[in-house]
């Protein structure tokens, strides 16, 4: 049974890409930064889908944090002895949507951590496992997913370390897929547009407007299933010859037109 790790895996768009790999019959190492007595609705849910022994573990962890990192990567090599699959989902949005020359260096340090320092040093710490797994069988199945925004290069002047970091994830999905093709292991992006989700909530009025009068092609919200439907494609190697890309589940909205 291949495992799969993902971060920020109980809320949001990560619970819906829970809930594919879940179908896909993928075990669940979760990870997210509410306590454990926090999130048991979600986790009784979870389970309830489980079969042919599937576990799915839920694990605290503050993934901008050096330590909680590598515990959690200790914890899930203990309870699971293998990892297939890091989905890099976790993210925050800026805590004060702020304009440029605003802009404070403790917003920009917090976010950063967890939007980008996290995830690279998370990959770093996975991957290094994922080789010697490769090492000991080269058919075993491996791959990395970031999941990033469309504004990634979508530029929004009062959330400027939202945009920043996201951009710089997609740099870090270049790098890591060149890295790790002699390896056979893949690393692809998947940006996400419009989704809704409780990092969306705040805006709901604005952009359900603005959809009804075509911002988005597609006339509807993205749903958390719709970037889950994407990540179990290419977590059963759907496309295999293409590590590095760029999938983009936002309904149409980036095409560029007149």
């Amino acid at each position: 049974m291949k495992t799969a790790l993902v971060t920020g895996g109980l809320r949001g768009i990560g619970l819906g890409i829970s809930k594919s790999l879940l179908a896909e019959g993928y075990a669940l190492a979760l990870c997210g930064s509410r306590e454990i007595d926090c999130v048991g609705r979600e986790l009784d849910e979870l389970r309830s889908q489980c079969s042919n022994n599937q576990k799915v573990i839920y694990y605290r962890c503050d993934i901008g944090n050096r330590n909680d990192r590598r515990e959690l990567v200790q914890k899930v090599r203990n309870d699971f002895h293998q990892l297939n699959l890091l989905v890099n989902n976790a993210g925050v949005t800026a805590k004060v949507r702020d304009d440029v020359l605003t802009m404070t260096e403790e917003n920009y340090d917090w976010l950063m951590k967890i939007n980008l320092q996290g995830p690279f040093f998370l990959t770093q710490e996975v991957v290094r496992w994922m080789i010697e797994q490769k090492e000991t069988n080269s058919d075993f199945f491996a791959g990395i997913i970031n999941i990033s925004s469309i504004s990634a290069t979508a530029a929004s002047l009062n959330r400027g370390e939202y945009c920043m970091s996201k951009a710089a994830l997609s740099m870090t999905t270049q790098l890591w897929s060149l890295r790790l093709a002699r390896y056979g292991i893949s690393v692809y992006e998947i940006r996400p547009g419009l989704i809704q989700s409780d990092m969306t909530s705040s805006v709901t009025e604005k952009y359900s407007k603005l959809i009804e009068d075509g911002f988005v092609p597609q006339q509807r919200w993205g749903l958390p299933e719709d970037v889950g439907r994407a990540v179990a494609m290419l977590s059963r190697g759907d496309l295999a010859y293409s590590t590095g890309q760029v999938i983009m589940v936002d309904g149409g909205m980036m095409i560029p037109k007149l």
